[in-house]
């Protein structure tokens, strides 16, 4: 196996500054599956919950003979991103492969949003791979592999805007997209802005007015 991780330090303190890893090797040519690094996903119920594997646990294949020795000695130094929603991974993978559920939101048109190329990643029996796509065929994860908004709304459907915003995201975030100046709530009404009202839906749903921001 190929050395994939690698983490450098500045002076005397452990902070990762690089980070190479090959999840596409590691599912694909190791054979390793999500719950054999991220095993402490299924037991938690906070997004703020670190979920990266430890050091320990690439010690099992990277210090006991199986794949090539790599410095991982930073690796429990790299902190979680902050996040501005609720989530409980214990619930949902308990729940089982949502998969079917978003191909077929996705197929009938009831998929709030733009589905991109998620229906090509939907065929899966990989419950973590769900929600994380593309991860089978990438390197290092990154945002683009969390799951999206409109992934949630196939079974939260209920969009009041901004009422139900606080179900799952926390109080006192700004939800406000960066295009969305005086100049665009100035004008977003009167025709003469060309924007894509698909990418509105995850946040306003199909069915809402203007009590909804204002």
């Amino acid at each position: 196996m190929i050395a994939v991780l690698f983490v450098c330090f500045a002076g005397r303190h452990a902070a990762a500054q690089e980070l190479k890893f090959s999840h596409k090797l590691h599912l694909e040519q190791a054979g390793a599956t999500c719950g054999d690094c991220h095993s402490a996903a299924k037991d938690s119920q906070a997004a703020t919950d670190r979920l990266l594997p430890s050091r320990q646990k690439c010690a099992v294949c990277h210090e006991g003979g199986a794949a090539t020795p790599v410095d991982t000695a930073g690796l429990d130094m790299i902190a979680s991103p902050p996040r501005s929603y609720r989530f409980n991974h214990q619930f949902h993978l308990q729940l089982g492969n949502v998969a079917t559920l978003i191909a077929a939101a996705i197929d009938n048109g009831s998929y709030l949003g733009k589905a991109g190329d998620a229906r090509k990643h939907l065929d899966t029996n990989d419950a973590c791979q769900a929600c994380h796509r593309g991860v089978e065929e990438t390197g290092l994860a990154t945002a683009a592999h969390l799951p999206r908004m409109s992934d949630c709304l196939v079974c939260h459907s209920k969009v009041d805007n901004p009422f139900s915003c606080e179900k799952c995201h926390l109080e006192g975030i700004n939800l406000r997209p960066a295009d969305h100046t005086r100049e665009f709530v100035d004008l977003h009404p009167t025709g003469k802005l060309e924007f894509d009202k698909q990418t509105c839906l995850p946040c306003h749903g199909r069915n809402f007015g203007c009590m909804g921001c204002h």
